[in-house]
C-alpha cells in the first residue's frame, strides 16, 4: 500500500503548530524552538487497543511493507507515513481507507479491497507508528526511509504461482519464463521485482496506424498526443502522422496490469511473486 501524492513533514508541521498557538516569543534559543515537549504530544495521542493494533501491524506487513516499510516509517519506493499529512488529518480511517481501497494507480500503487474492520486496524497500527515516531519511543532510520529486504517478499506458493501465471492470471498470453522472462530474478530483486510484477511502467507500447489508403504501419509507440502520432518500425525508421488523417490503435501492456489490480487477492500476488522469483 502507498499513500502518495504530496507529502509534508508531519513533525515540522506539529511544531510550528504547537508554537504558533502557545505564542513563544522570539527571545527563546533555537533548542527551545526545535520541537514541542513530548509530555505535549503525548498527551494528543490516542491508544489503541493492542490487539486491534498488532492485527493492523499483520495486516500493513502483508500488503504495504513492500513499499512502506515494516514500521510504516519508509521503504525503498513509499513515502514515511508517519510524517504523512493525510494520515495526520485521518480520523477513523476515513482517509486512510479511501486510499487504500482506490490505490493510486499512477505511483503503481493497486487498490486493495478491504472491509471496514480491515480498515480500522490498519489506521490504528499507522496511528500508533507515527505516535511513537512523534514521541520518540520509534526508531527512524536516516533519512526515514529503509530498505525492504527480498526475504519479505518470498511468502508466497511457488507453484500455486505457475499455475496462476499459466491460468487465471493470463500472464503467459503475453510473457514467456524461456523468454522475454528467462533470467528476470538475476536482473531484477525483491521491492524491485514486484514493482515490475505489479506495474511495469516501462514497457514500450505497440501502435498500428491505418492510412487513408488502407495500408496499416506498425511499430513501437514513440510518440503520441492530440495532434500527432509516431512509431518506429522494425527497421528503426520513425514515421508520423497528423492524427485526424489516419486511424490508429494502441496496444500498451501496461493496461494488462492495470486490469489485474481489481481481480489479484493477496495470495495471487504473493504466489505469483515466489514463482517469478525462481527464474533466474
Amino acid at each position: 500500500m502507498s499513500l502518495h501524492g504530496t507529502y509534508l513533514r508531519l513533525g515540522v508541521l506539529l511544531t510550528f503548530g504547537y508554537f504558533f498557538g502557545q505564542g513563544i516569543s522570539a527571545a527563546q534559543t533555537p533548542a527551545d524552538k526545535a520541537q514541542p515537549p513530548k509530555t505535549a504530544r503525548a498527551a494528543a495521542a490516542k491508544s489503541y487497543p493492542p490487539e486491534l493494533v498488532q492485527k493492523g501491524k499483520t495486516q500493513f506487513q502483508q500488503d504495504c511493507s513492500f513499499c512502506h516499510g515494516r514500521d510504516a516509517q519508509g521503504g525503498e519506493s513509499g513515502p514515511d507515513l508517519t510524517r504523512s499529512k493525510l494520515v495526520a488529518a485521518d480520523v477513523k480511517g476515513e482517509k486512510i481507507g479511501v486510499v487504500v481501497r482506490t490505490g493510486r494507480l499512477e505511483k503503481g500503487m493497486p487498490p486493495f479491497d478491504r472491509t471496514d474492520d480491515q480498515i480500522a486496524a490498519l489506521a490504528a497500527f499507522i496511528h500508533t507508528q507515527c505516535d511513537n515516531a512523534m514521541s520518540g519511543t520509534g526508531i527512524r532510520g536516516v533519512g526515514g526511509r529503509k530498505g525492504v529486504d527480498p526475504s519479505d517478499l518470498q511468502t508466497g506458493n511457488v507453484e500455486a504461482g505457475k499455475q496462476y501465471f499459466n491460468g487465471a492470471g493470463g500472464c503467459a498470453t503475453c510473457h514467456s519464463p524461456t523468454g522475454d522472462l528467462a533470467g528476470i530474478a538475476s536482473r531484477l530483486q525483491g521491492l524491485e521485482l514486484e514493482e515490475q510484477m505489479l506495474y511495469p511502467r516501462h514497457a514500450k507500447s505497440k501502435v498500428a496506424v491505418t492510412l487513408a489508403s488502407g495500408e496499416v504501419i506498425s511499430g513501437t509507440l514513440a510518440y503520441l498526443d492530440e495532434f500527432t502520432v509516431g512509431l518506429v518500425d522494425s527497421s528503426g525508421s520513425y514515421h508520423s502522422w497528423r492524427t485526424k488523417d489516419v486511424q490508429y490503435k494502441v496496444d500498451a501492456p501496461v493496461n494488462a496490469h492495470v486490469d489485474l489490480f481489481s481481480k489479484y487477492t493477496d495470495d495471487d500476488i504473493h504466489n505469483l511473486m515466489a514463482y517469478l522469483q525462481t527464474l533466474r
